[in-house]
């Protein structure tokens, strides 16, 4: 299912839409386009379509939910002007959705992205994404696709995706990677948000 949320500013007395652009947003696991970061996008004045991690298209098998973000990028995404936000295994979508497309070439964002296999000792948690090793394998190799301008956050006590193991994919892509001093996988409100007034395009 095809997701697009407007955000309405309220001003004198009318009820006026004022979109500064449209961003396509990936959220993680369980997210919502609405909520969240999503919330931050569309309370800066600015309209998301996307996916979510959630429901109908959580269910779909791998391979399906990366043809069908790659079909919304085909069809209404691949310029110059666009701009991808993705969280989490949101931001694993998309880049497993650019190994099979040309360079991205709009901006990207990624924010605390899953790259691969994780574990964490003390809780024995861990997670086996498919395609675990596709990204690092294809990076070895020089052969992964990278977006023309794309740019990722991680937390420095982040075990979900490790940021040493992000900083040498960037490293391997040509990708800054911005390591956030005592943050986890969730980077704060306030951090993002500081991200996204500077990120995001400012209206004209």
């Amino acid at each position: 299912m095809w997701f697009s949320v407007v955000w309405k500013r309220w001003g004198n007395d009318n009820c006026v839409a004022t979109f500064m652009s449209t961003v396509y947003y990936l959220s993680g696991h369980g997210g919502r386009l609405h909520l969240g970061l999503g919330e931050g996008i569309t309370t800066r004045g600015h309209k998301i379509e996307g996916r979510e991690l959630y429901g109908e298209f959580k269910s779909l098998a791998f391979q399906d939910q990366i043809d069908l973000i790659a079909s919304d990028l085909a069809a209404s995404f691949w310029t110059n002007e666009s701009h991808i936000i993705a969280n989490s295994f949101g931001a694993y979508l998309f880049l497993h959705t650019q190994v099979q497309l040309d360079p991205f070439p709009g901006r990207v964002l990624l924010l605390s992205p899953i790259i691969g296999s994780f574990s964490e000792e003390t809780s024995m948690s861990g997670f086996i994404p498919p395609r675990a090793n596709k990204l690092k394998e294809l990076a070895a190799q020089g052969n992964m696709p990278t977006p023309k301008d794309c740019e990722i956050h991680v937390g420095s006590e982040d075990w979900q995706s490790n940021p040493d193991n992000v900083s040498k994919l960037g490293d391997s892509l040509g990708i800054n990677v911005t390591i956030v001093p005592g943050a986890g996988h969730d980077l704060g409100k306030e951090y993002v948000g500081s991200i996204l007034d500077r990120w995001l395009p400012i209206s004209s």
